[in-house]
């Protein structure tokens, strides 16, 4: 429960607030977390981001219905891009908010990973 001040509470549930959904559109595995990611709840990201051992797929991570990233969103994202890499695939991001753009783009990110406005100009890609 938030306190009154708008400070965030370690009661339970709070931060069981990151859905990640999974799906393949043409060939490439598409995965759509919808929240926030921070280290208390990037587990099924990082999970869903997972590339099959020396299996070289394409996956977009459509960002869209993200509020929220901490560093640890930003860590799970760099070590999935280097993973996708190392087996000869790929990884792209898709459409960020104007809040999660920002952040990629105060580290950098945006000038490793490939990001794009769209999903579909991602997949496009």
């Amino acid at each position: 429960m938030a306190e009154e001040d708008g400070t965030r509470s370690e009661q339970p549930g709070y931060y069981d607030r990151l859905q990640v959904s999974t799906e393949a559109i043409d060939g490439v595995r598409v995965v759509t977390p919808a929240g926030e990611i921070d280290h208390h709840n990037v587990q099924p990201l990082s999970d869903a981001l997972q590339s099959p051992q020396g299996r070289a797929i394409r996956t977009v991570v459509d960002l869209r219905r993200v509020t929220f990233m901490d560093s640890t969103g930003i860590n799970t994202l760099l070590a999935a891009y280097q993973s996708h890499r190392a087996s000869g695939g790929s990884l792209h991001i898709a459409a960020p908010s104007s809040v999660v753009i920002r952040l990629l783009s105060m580290v950098g990110i945006d000038q490793v990973i490939p990001c794009h406005d769209t999903l579909d100009s991602a997949l496009g890609a």
